[in-house]
């Protein structure tokens, strides 16, 4: 059986479809791991508590913790903190790809 090389200049990133914030990413990421939050504060040596607060987004994560956290969950900092960012490239990237609205433009020239 032989596969077909596929030109993977192709394929097109996938758009992102949900905003997180800087706590949910937090809560997604100790639970991909099948961490609790009382086992990330055994690691990490910050109270469950805080933890708690910062998946809730009733407290600011913080450079200093962002980086216990990253340790901890084995990514960059930079995913915690900055959830949603694109660079600009990206952005222009992605409105390149979006359809126009002609039916608009359509309604306002008949």
């Amino acid at each position: 059986m032989t596969t077909k090389r596929t030109d993977m200049s192709e394929f097109k990133p996938a758009r992102k479809r949900v905003e997180v914030t800087v706590g949910e990413t937090l809560r997604i990421l100790r639970e991909l791991q099948e961490l609790s939050q009382g086992q990330l504060a055994e690691i990490t040596g910050i109270p469950q508590p805080t933890i708690s607060a910062i998946e809730n987004d009733r407290i600011n994560l913080g450079i200093d913790r962002a980086k216990i956290f990253a340790i901890a969950l084995q990514c960059h900092p930079a995913v915690l903190v900055f959830p949603g960012w694109e660079s600009p490239a990206q952005k222009k990237t992605h409105s390149r790809r979006q359809p126009k609205n002609n039916f608009k433009e359509q309604a306002v020239g008949a």
